[in-house]
């Protein structure tokens, strides 16, 4: 017996139901009698020669009978059941199911999942896309500061002919589908097929008549009116296709107009702003601009005065016709932003701004430019974009800066011109410069080479000089003067080749351009595109663009390259699908462009979710943390 120091004994207790469990367990388990019928009902069910109902009804019966347990056998089979829903219904072979009846229902569900997938991938390429965007608007500083939102577009005076307006919206969208223009937004104003219904005067006429100029191109029917009826408007249509007159002809037409009601006094302007990325573009659309305004003045009208306001032009020869009234401006963005903040221009009345080659610009780095421009501004303004390659992240960027925007696509944005060869050869990088002796024997002069670096642009010029050959060349490196009097040379026809690097490729016009050359391919396709753009432009004139590629380009490119190729209903060599190692199937028309490609940089060749363009500007971004407040965020004029 315990005494009282001693500790208390333990007592256990076994508790009902386990002492319960091991006397069943002693006894052993209660397997319930299934009957020999059963028991092949089940094995049948379970090799899937019989209806998922027949299973189940089985399993119910045995489950459902009073004082029976279900068997191992059972449990199994109702646990697939439910695990793996409806996969012996769906897969398993069924005794009174033909087998054409099976193939259907198998193909059915293989494209549903099919369906699915690309769902779970624009999803997904939707959100990258948004986690990209710009979050801030392309507007003035002052006007995101009070919320100045304008609704309505700009009035004008113009309107289409009342033979024009008369006609059905039928005919406008018969005209449009057999041309190939693509319209969105709200009262498009009708296409006009001739000049003449675009009521332009006599000296406008005349001009297009010197220049060759009878019919407008589908660009020009589409987008003259609806800029002539004060609308914003986004504009896209391929290299060539005569996108300048789209906005270089209703802006003489409202400066005429404004001048002939109250002429401008000293000091005041400009009227129309025209921004272009590359200083020979700028002073391409500034003789265009001029062409037309002489025009006007022969015939007797008033004098409509135009400025060019580009980097290594000294500015008073700008700050001469600023100073007595000027009606349009076209400038680059570093030389205008100067005159901007220096005050020597006003943008006070300016109520028209055009950005040519806006993709590019935005895109390059001159966006914060663009957007410290806007802010100069006093008034609404009408807003118009024109690119041959616009994505669809810079068009949604775009409209945040236009009112009620109306968007003219005539072909694909990014798509390469049909008139255009294109011929893709490897050749080793180390023998580049001797082969283009060899590509230049395919046309006749002019021929334009394009490269990548200013390094290799100065040695093609200097062996292309020791061959014997007639050529000039152009990039950044070398003064305003000395590039001007390259490009003359080469227009006028005293040299037969102009090498140069990307700065000649965007918006430049050469009259009978029969080649380009790219000495390499650039880094993104869009570059390529407005490359090959330089030939082939005049209306039913054919151009041949002859590509070098070796081991060195980068892949992405390449895949890029080939699909556009396909694209364009080209060749695609064989090497080119061994460089980037694929076996697909390249001679098969394209049938929807829209539904394949990357979203943010237009590539047909890759998604947004393998772009390298966008891998290279989030790795910019990241390596320019903290450094903006040190460091120039502007990009370099051209």
């Amino acid at each position: 017996m315990a005494t009282s120091g001693d500790p208390p004994i333990k007592r256990y207790r076994r508790d009902k139901q386990a002492s319960e469990e091991s006397d069943s367990e002693s006894s052993g388990p209660y397997v319930p009698y299934v009957s020999v019928r059963d028991r092949r009902k089940q094995q049948l069910a379970r090799l899937g020669h019989l209806e998922k109902a027949t299973q189940s009804a089985s399993v119910s019966a045995n489950v459902g009978a009073p004082g029976t347990e279900p068997t191992l056998e059972t449990k199994s089979s109702s646990d697939n059941d439910h695990d793996d829903e409806g996969s012996q219904e769906d897969w398993g072979r069924r005794f009174n199911v033909s087998l054409l009846d099976q193939h259907t229902e198998l193909k059915r569900m293989a494209e549903a999942k099919k369906v699915s997938a690309a769902e779970r991938q624009r999803r997904e390429e939707q959100k990258i896309l948004e986690s990209v965007a710009e979050r801030t608007a392309l507007m003035g500083v002052a006007e995101l500061a009070k919320g100045i939102q304008y609704e309505e577009p700009i009035k004008t005076s113009w309107k289409p002919p009342r033979c024009v307006l008369a006609q059905p919206e039928s005919r406008n969208e018969r005209i449009r589908q057999n041309l190939r223009i693509l319209v969105e937004g709200e009262s498009v104003p009708p296409p006009l097929k001739t000049f003449n219904h675009m009521k332009f005067p006599k000296g406008i006429m005349n001009g297009l008549v010197e220049k060759g100029i009878s019919n407008p191109t589908p660009i020009q029917m589409q987008g003259i009116p609806t800029v002539l009826s004060g609308r914003d408007m986004i504009g896209i249509a391929f290299t060539g296709s005569g996108k300048t007159l789209v906005f270089v002809l209703p802006i003489v037409m409202f400066c005429l107009e404004q001048e002939t009601m109250l002429p401008f006094i000293k000091n005041e302007g400009p009227y129309g702003l025209v921004i272009c990325p590359s200083r020979e573009l700028a002073k391409q659309t500034f003789d265009i601009v001029q062409h037309y305004t002489q025009h006007l003045k022969k015939c007797g009208l008033v004098e409509i005065r135009s400025c060019l306001a580009i980097g290594g032009v000294p500015v008073s020869e700008c700050m001469e016709i600023v100073q007595k009234g000027v009606h349009i401006m076209v400038a680059t963005p570093g030389r205008l932003m100067d005159m901007l903040d220096k005050k020597m221009v006003r943008l006070d009345v300016c109520r028209y701004l055009c950005m040519d080659e806006a993709d590019r610009m935005i895109d390059m780095g001159f966006e914060e430019d663009v957007r410290t421009i806007f802010s100069y501004f006093r008034g609404q303004r009408q807003t118009l974009l024109f690119s041959a390659t616009m994505p669809k992240k810079i068009q949604n960027f775009a409209r945040s800066a236009l009112v009620k925007p109306v968007t003219i696509n005539v072909g694909r944005a990014g798509a390469a011109s049909l008139n255009v060869r294109q011929e893709v050869e490897a050749v080793r990088a180390e023998a580049r410069t001797v082969h283009l002796l060899r590509c230049l024997q395919k046309t006749q002069p002019p021929v334009l080479i394009f490269a990548e670096r200013k390094q290799d642009v100065d040695a093609i010029h200097e062996y292309l000089l020791l061959k014997g050959v007639e050529a000039v060349a152009i990039h950044g490196g070398k003064d305003q003067e000395e590039r001007s009097r390259s490009v003359e040379a080469f227009r006028s026809g005293q040299k037969d080749v102009l090498v140069a690097t990307d700065v000649a490729s965007k918006g430049l016009d050469f009259a009978d351009v029969q080649h380009v050359i790219n000495y390499d391919m650039p880094g993104d396709v869009e570059n390529y595109v407005h490359r090959i753009g330089r030939t082939g432009r005049a209306p039913g004139r054919r151009g041949t663009a002859t590509t070098l590629v070796s081991r060195a380009t980068d892949e992405s490119v390449l895949r890029d390259l080939a699909h556009l190729l396909r694209e364009a209903k080209q060749k695609v060599p064989d090497f080119l699908l061994e460089l980037i190692n694929e076996t697909e199937d390249y001679s098969a028309p394209v049938e929807d462009t829209d539904s394949q490609g990357c979203s943010y940089c237009g590539g047909l060749g890759h998604r947004i979710t393998d772009c390298p363009k966008l891998e290279a500007v989030q790795s910019k971004q990241a390596s320019n943390i903290g450094r903006r407040d040190y460091l120039s965020n502007t990009a370099a004029d051209y």
